[in-house]
């Protein structure tokens, strides 16, 4: 058996890959700067020993490998240590690949938004059907316990990452995943802190793009031009969907419309229109932007072999990812629904999705400027522009605003001002408390708080939550 230490072992994808190990008979340990939940607490639930801080100590002395998460310096300690002792060192990529991926089909769902999302829709489906897949996911779907599942069938789903994969390694992760078929949902720049531009980003797309085999297929989002033009590297086939047909004419083969987007019963219901055929899906999540998610899975599947009536009662199972448009509860009247939202594209969308699904509601938009792209300058205005969307804004801090140059920095007092040109009300907000307190005093019965950050935003769900019931 073999012995595995994981540095960073909180992290969502880090702390899967140990209860994947462990499903596969590997006595593992791990390690953080803070054990933390959610992933703290289902790795002790696996019972798994966590040790924090990082010290040398920590690996333990029969550790046959050493695997560290993308976060973690080449000065931490553990990895010094096992240098040291010539513990052989993977990333949580290679390690994917190597004890997971190899000798399955890969389906390596990528792009800047709704990764999460997609994949987790495409891996319920396949288990629904039968598939018996494999998959990994950078959240918690709610239609599984645990945000992985090792499989006996022939297929791992996986979010492909285009992040960077571990100190020793500064390309993509996803260009570890042995990909056969890609769903690729989008590309927008992201990630300033690791790509200079769009086309430094575009080219890590295309290196997944030359990965895929002549016998595979991509799955591409004609909306986005830089999609089109990276989809033109592939040597397999590619086959194209767009939310918006009117982009289609501008691609080459086949092609496929998302048409008649509408809410309907707490669904959102689409029809998936190709040249030659037509067939009708519904989802529970709003909004456009996932009827179009909804229409890569279904692509993929029916490219599959699965029918057009099992694909519709697979799609319709998915009950969503958690941090995704969830709703936390309603009190007295007032809704407070908690997203993931981070980029002004997905601001946008995610506000217009719950418009659509909650008709007649006031719309207070929260925002953490929290991402190492939101918390630069580079889409203060497209912020603006996205948040006008709601009725209300809430913007908050910029988080660890220290770390970025102020002449860089995102300004939410300037974002909150240009949201009031727009006509709406906006106003900028440094603490969390005293965004509660504001909340507490101006909500009315009808009102929806959409809250968005891509991370703990200072514990505000709960707090609201907590304020709202006990009035």
């Amino acid at each position: 058996m073999k012995n595995v230490h994981l540095i960073a072992a909180c992290g969502v994808g880090m702390a899967s890959l140990a209860g994947m190990l462990k499903e596969k008979g590997f006595r593992i340990t791990g390690s953080d700067a803070n054990v933390y939940p959610p992933m703290s607490t289902q790795l002790e639930a696996l019972g798994i020993s966590l040790f924090s801080p990082y010290a040398a100590e920590n690996i333990p002395v029969d550790a046959d490998l050493v695997i560290v998460g993308n976060a973690v310096s080449r000065e931490n300690p553990e990895c010094l240590e096992a240098v040291r002792r010539e513990v052989p060192v993977l990333s949580m990529p290679q390690a994917l690949a190597e004890y997971f991926i190899a000798g399955k089909e890969s389906i390596v769902v990528a792009g800047t938004h709704g990764k999460t999302t997609t994949t987790s829709l495409l891996a319920w489906s396949l288990y629904n059907l039968g598939d018996d897949p494999s998959f990994l996911v950078g959240g918690v779907p709610r239609n599984f316990p645990v945000s992985y599942r090792v499989g006996a069938g022939p297929r791992f789903v996986i979010e492909g990452d285009e992040y960077d994969t571990a100190y020793f390694d500064k390309g993509p992760k996803f260009l570890h995943y042995l990909p056969k078929i890609v769903l690729l949902t989008n590309i927008e720049f992201d990630h300033a802190d690791i790509y200079r531009d769009l086309s430094h980003l575009v080219e890590s797309f295309r290196k997944l793009v030359r990965l895929i085999p002549r016998d595979g297929l991509l799955i591409a989002c004609a909306e986005y031009p830089d999609v089109v033009s990276v989809a033109t590297e592939a040597a397999c086939p590619v086959v194209f969907y767009a939310g918006d047909p009117g982009a289609l004419p501008n691609v080459p083969g086949e092609g496929w419309g998302v048409c008649g987007v509408a809410e309907n019963g707490g669904f959102t219901r689409f029809r998936l229109e190709g040249r030659q055929a037509a067939h009708e899906f519904a989802l529970r999540l709003p909004g456009r932007h996932n009827a179009a998610n909804g229409a890569a899975v279904a692509l993929a599947l029916l490219r599959l072999g699965y029918g057009a009536e099992r694909v519709a009662e697979a799609l319709a199972g998915f009950t969503g990812v958690r941090r995704r448009q969830e709703e936390l509860g309603e009190f007295g009247g007032v809704l407070i629904v908690d997203d993931f939202a981070h980029h002004p594209t997905a601001v946008r969308g995610t506000i217009q999705a719950v418009r659509a699904r909650y008709p007649g509601r006031r719309i207070v938009a929260v925002f953490e400027p929290r991402s190492n792209t939101s918390r630069r300058k580079i889409f203060q205005r497209e912020f603006a522009g996205a948040l006008a969307e709601a009725d209300s804004v809430i913007v908050a801090g910029v988080f660890g605003a220290e770390k970025i140059p102020p002449g860089e920095r995102l300004s939410p007092e300037e974002v909150a001002e240009a949201v009031r040109t727009a006509g709406r009300e906006a106003v900028f907000i440094q603490e969390v408390d005293r965004i509660v307190e504001r909340l507490s005093q101006s909500s009315r019965p009808g009102d929806l708080i959409l809250i968005m950050s891509n991370g703990g935003f200072g514990g505000i769900q709960g707090k609201l939550v907590r304020m709202f019931s006990s009035r």
